[in-house]
């Protein structure tokens, strides 16, 4: 008995062992398009499972193949969430609104958030899912837009288009300002978020201008604090007990200028428009309505610049993706 089963087994371990040295990839690929750890994670089951059930016989490229599938399994749960927002429109749920009962491994959340970048996560969340699945593997995979057409049921050219779509989309708006001015403004909201993050008032105060204004919709603070607080020492204060989210926050192109947003496990709760005048702020907005979020114009800073820099035309930093 032992002897015969024996083949079988070593046929399932190389099996194994196959797509183990493939899982961190696909667990990658499937991250970004989802924009989710767990659900990345029942993604790569899924194709596991396929895998174990097929077998590789007339597989000649296992890389490929899983790449394939797993993006397969990414676009049906893209739809699936996209067919659950038109339903629940006229509800106010933001896109990217969390589902809290997924659950997931939150330090895991963390690090693939921070790996991919929170402002690239929550562009991606508006793209469609054609759409995401075409950007992710075209400018963050190097998959040839030959071997995506398929996935997306598109030809290659219809598909090409799909991708620089939503490459326009994640860059935004294009920016008012020239690029020396939007570095500097960034330099401004970092070091904003820094003290923020560290509840270092004497830092957010050296940034802040005397007579900054914080205005906020009613849907980004709680009925017991003021729509507008004037002054730096006011705002400053309010920072350092009401700030907790800046770990969660991120510089953004906002409307083509440079602002925040506050995406927990990348998942868009807070927009936080800013004015800089010199090296201060001068007046932050915090958004957080449904319907303002969702009118927003939003980008990836580093897309921008990584469109003023030289390199071949239209490829975008994978923010840490594995380009091969």
């Amino acid at each position: 008995m032992h002897a015969q089963d024996g083949p079988a087994d070593e046929l399932a371990l190389g099996l194994a062992d196959g797509f183990e040295a493939h899982r961190d990839r696909l667990r990658s690929v499937a991250h970004r398009m989802l924009g989710s750890f767990s659900e990345a994670e029942d993604a790569v089951q899924e194709a596991w499972l396929r895998l174990a059930r097929g077998g590789t016989d007339d597989v000649e490229n296992l890389s490929g193949w899983l790449t394939t599938v797993v993006s397969r399994i990414c676009l049906d749960m893209l739809r699936s969430r996209a067919s659950r927002r038109e339903d629940l429109a006229g509800h106010q749920v933001p896109d990217g609104d969390p589902d809290p009962d997924r659950g997931g491994d939150p330090e895991q959340e963390a690090v693939l958030v921070e790996s991919v970048g929170r402002a690239l996560l929550v562009v991606l969340d508006r793209l469609g899912p054609a759409e995401r699945v075409a950007f992710v593997l075209h400018d963050m995979f190097a998959v040839p837009f030959d071997e995506i057409a398929p996935i997306v049921d598109r030809s290659p050219a219809t598909t090409k288009k799909l991708a620089s779509r939503a490459r326009q989309k994640v860059r935004g708006a294009a920016p008012a300002l020239p690029g020396t001015e939007l570095a500097r403004q960034r330099r401004v909201v970092e070091a904003f978020l820094t003290a923020s993050r560290a509840g270092d008032i004497d830092g957010v105060l050296a940034v802040l201008a005397p007579d900054v204004v914080r205005r906020a919709d009613r849907a980004a603070v709680p009925p017991d604090r003021p729509g507008e607080i004037r002054g730096a020492r006011a705002v400053a204060e309010e920072i350092a007990a009401f700030g907790r989210n800046s770990r969660f926050a991120e510089p953004a192109l906002v409307g083509g200028a440079v602002g925040i947003v506050v995406a927990p496990q990348g998942r868009l709760r807070l927009v936080v428009a800013v004015t800089v005048v010199g090296e201060r702020i001068t007046a932050y907005e915090l958004i957080a309505d449904p319907g303002r979020l969702h009118r927003l114009d939003l980008g990836v800073l580093d897309a921008v610049t990584a469109a003023a820099e030289p390199g071949p035309p239209g490829r975008i930093s994978p923010a840490g993706g594995d380009p091969r």
